[in-house]
């Protein structure tokens, strides 16, 4: 059976799902998820702590990913 998700080998790549979408499309689909959520009540809103907790998490992994380059 032919497949249109050939990768390398074949030079063709699928046009099924996110990754074969114009990029400004993957937007609108993903802020109409974030939206519909919002209005339903079920989106997550990170209070200030949570976001603060984030964003030394993603500090100390910086850091580090920073470090391990130096190294090389």
């Amino acid at each position: 059976m032919a497949s249109n998700n050939q990768g390398s080998s074949g030079g063709k790549t699928s046009n099924r799902g996110f990754a074969s979408m114009d990029p400004e499309r993957q937007r609108q689909i993903a802020s109409e998820g974030g939206k519909a959520a919002h209005e339903k009540g079920t989106a997550h809103e990170f209070t200030s702590e949570e976001a603060r907790e984030a964003g030394r998490k993603g500090g100390q992994a910086r850091s580090q990913n920073r470090k391990k380059a130096a190294a090389q």
